[in-house]
């Protein structure tokens, strides 16, 4: 056959719903294979990442601030956009490490890990403290209809969904908006995720997100975005306000358009599963994930978006060992692991069509599939 024919098989396998029985393996089977070493923390190599964006992120603003204004108008036109999505996606790299200092990756020390990820998670307009405890949620109940923390998936039944936005404008609206203003509205009126008693929200400490003993450190999450909300006032005073909207919050902006297509195809595809309380169970909701190649950008997001299925199995795994763990795994995941390099627009796209609501699986009970 030709490449076509190639690709449509390919694109078949790709499509080919994951088992939804109970994996014959357990969790202590798969640590076992993992060489032990992944599991060490080393303090120089985190924090060699961390100065790797630091030094990065400092680059591509003083080139931008310094040289960009200094080229003719038409030559500038192209330099933002370039500056917006290079900052943007290395902003994405820095948080992931803020991610990883919340499931106590970064090092062996929790103060270490906390200070480090409160500093990157806050200068990137995340509620350390408060998404950590969220976070931890959904780890604990992924894809469970009932409890699972974000990209909670809708019903048939929802009429908003399954007859307004399953079509053409619709998709694009739903697109649009999510990878748009995604992070916001998760963060700040919980938009996709699980329902609670009253209005949830990362920012409230009294919100049904967080349990008694996590309120004070809400509280602190949200003095870490005051503060860094104050220096970019403080700049806007010194360097204007479309100097500042350029260099900082455009390339803010971008990032969290990142997050979206990071976490939204990380755990959104017409072949995963999702369960009701009466099957679902922790290893089956853990592997319910996606390994997705973003290509060059793999380095830049160390690795996260293609070890995405090792860390939901090991969240405690460094993202430079994840690799090498993952690839230990794999033999005894067999068709448990899920891995999808279809190209990263297009997957998107055909994810937001394909991936409209869930019904229950004819056969199984408590199985829920994607439809359209």
């Amino acid at each position: 056959m030709g490449a076509g024919g190639r690709m449509k098989t390919e694109e078949k396998d790709i499509m080919k719903h994951v088992p939804v029985t109970k994996p014959p393996f357990g969790i202590s089977d798969l640590k076992k294979a993992v060489p032990p070493h992944c599991f060490r923390r080393s303090l120089i190599r985190s924090f060699g990442s961390f100065f790797r964006d630091l030094i990065i992120i400092y680059s591509f603003y003083y080139l931008a601030s310094t040289y960009i204004p200094l080229l003719p108008p038409a030559l500038s036109y192209v330099a933002w956009p370039l500056y917006w999505f290079a900052q943007g996606s290395i902003l994405m790299g820095f948080w992931i490490l803020g991610h990883e200092c919340g499931h106590h990756a970064f090092s062996e020390y929790q103060w270490v890990d906390d200070a480090v990820g409160f500093f990157i998670h806050s200068v990137t307009l995340t509620p350390y403290f408060s998404f950590k405890y969220s976070h931890r949620s959904h780890h604990a109940h992924t894809n469970s209809i009932e409890y699972d923390e974000v990209y909670i998936p809708k019903r048939k039944a929802d009429k908003f969904y399954t007859e307004f936005l399953n079509n053409g404008p619709g998709n694009v609206f739903t697109l649009l908006l999510r990878t748009t203003l995604g992070l916001p509205l998760y963060l700040i009126f919980n938009t996709y995720g699980r329902d609670y008693d009253g209005f949830a929200n990362h920012f409230l400490p009294q919100s049904g997100i967080f349990n008694d003993s996590e309120r004070g450190q809400v509280v602190l999450s949200d003095v870490g975005i005051f503060a860094v909300l104050y220096a970019l006032y403080r700049l806007v005073l010194i360097q204007g306000l479309k100097s500042t909207i350029f260099l900082q919050g455009i390339p803010l902006f971008v990032m969290s358009g990142f997050f979206i297509f990071l976490t939204y195809l990380n755990h959104t595809h017409p072949a995963i599963a999702h369960y009701d309380q009466t099957e679902w169970d922790w290893l089956r909701g853990a592997l319910s994930t996606i390994d997705r190649d973003f290509g060059m950008l793999n380095w830049v997001f160390h690795n996260a978006n293609h070890t995405h299925g090792i860390h939901h199995l090991f969240p405690t795994i460094p993202h430079y060992h994840a690799i090498e763990a993952r690839e230990a795994v794999k033999p005894i995941l067999g068709d448990y692991y899920m891995y999808d390099d279809t190209p990263i627009l297009k997957a998107m796209w055909r994810d937001t069509k394909e991936c409209i609501y869930v019904e229950p699986d004819d056969e199984k009970k408590g199985v829920y599939w994607y439809f359209k």
